[in-house]
């Protein structure tokens, strides 16, 4: 059965990741259409919008912090950017972030970390436990030491969704407000989707950009269907009353019990608190023990948490890869680009995989970053 082209470039995926790559493809002249059901969805909706390429750096990943570093670089012209062209606060802070340990295991764990990030050329300064608390007075008598990140800083992750969707409408992005079923493949090419409902939309170029149900997608050949699979993380929000403002100054995090917490403070008066990692599947039930965990763990790292309301708990789906790395570019099935796999870097990775994305749809390649 022939399929009419009614696109240039047809996104499955409507996170920030479709949406930016959509926005960006519309903005090179190319006629772009995106389905999801709801876009603006997706992780970000729970993600806490940390750009912590220095915080988030772990043995085994200089390969991907060369990306973060890449696209943090960016954020700054790309908020400016993506704020003038829709009227939206996107909620950005170059605030920093302080990591903190509470024990001796912990001081040494982040006496490594800080080790790497010097090794790696970061810019990171050791503090002690009274320094620390001069900088943030709501810590936790305890906290034996830690690392200031200057160059780490945040952004709220649905401002930003909702922005990108104001500026795929203004660059002509159409929506199709459906699940897409099954990749449609012709003569050895993706040649578009067809929908729940039945409806084929066909287009040159396909991108798969649904998150965790990446590899979910039916019609995709066995060989290039990306190995992702969702991991649950919970989060939970706190409201800072005016009279407690400013409870904390900047982001913090610390690894406690070997479980890590971190508090992200907007200036909206939110306070982030996550996020759990549990490899549940496609659960993504609120639980008690979860929520019990964030609390607790945040306690101790900020003992004045427990005068705050309890605003919001929500659950949702990471995307993870095989090597914690997103899976970028033309695919060996002409026609079928990736744009997925971010896993805990998705709303930092959102800049550069715009551009990176726009470029390969263009050119037949990816860019050197």
């Amino acid at each position: 059965m022939s399929l009419s082209r009614t696109s240039d470039v047809l996104v499955i995926g409507g996170g920030v990741i479709g949406l930016v790559t959509a926005w960006r493809a519309a903005q090179r002249g190319l006629r772009t259409a995106v389905v999801d059901p709801e876009p603006g969805g997706g992780a970000a909706r729970v993600a806490a919008g940390m750009l912590a390429a220095v915080t988030e750096l772990h043995h085994g990943e200089q390969t991907l912090l060369g990306l973060n570093l890449a696209s943090a670089r960016r954020y700054p012209d790309f908020a400016a950017e993506l704020s003038e062209l829709t009227g939206h606060d996107l909620g950005y802070r170059r605030c920093g972030t302080l990591a903190v340990a509470l024990d001796a295991d912990d001081r040494a764990h982040l006496r490594e970390l800080h080790a790497l990030q010097r090794a790696s050329g970061l810019e990171s300064e050791w503090l002690s436990g009274r320094e620390c608390r001069r900088l943030e007075p709501m810590l936790a008598p305890g906290v034996r030491g830690g690392l200031r990140v200057d160059g780490d800083h945040q952004i709220d992750p649905r401002r930003l969704a909702a922005a990108l969707v104001a500026a795929c409408e203004r660059a002509g992005v159409v929506f199709h407000r459906a699940w897409a079923e099954r990749l449609v493949v012709q003569q050895d090419r993706a040649a578009g989707c067809e929908l729940r409902d039945g409806t084929r939309l066909g287009a040159e170029q396909v991108v798969l950009a649904a998150g965790s149900r990446s590899g979910q997608l039916a019609g995709v050949p066995d060989d290039v269907l990306p190995p992702v699979r969702p991991v649950k993380g919970q989060v939970v929000r706190l409201t800072v009353p005016k009279r407690y403002a400013p409870f904390l100054n900047r982001t913090v995090r610390a690894v406690v019990r070997g479980s890590q917490v971190y508090l992200v403070p907007r200036l909206s008066g939110e306070l982030v608190i996550g996020a759990t990692t549990e490899e549940l599947g496609w659960d993504t039930t609120v639980t008690a023990g979860g929520v019990y965990e964030l609390l607790r763990d945040a306690h101790e790292l900020v003992p004045g948490i427990t005068e705050l309301p309890l605003t919001e708990t929500r659950a949702g789906l990471r995307p993870g890869s095989p090597d914690n790395a997103p899976l970028l570019g033309p695919t060996e099935l002409p026609g079928l680009l990736l744009a997925t796999g971010h896993y805990r870097n998705g709303v930092l990775l959102t800049p550069v995989t715009g551009d990176a994305l726009a470029h390969a749809l263009t050119t037949g390649e990816l860019p050197d970053v």
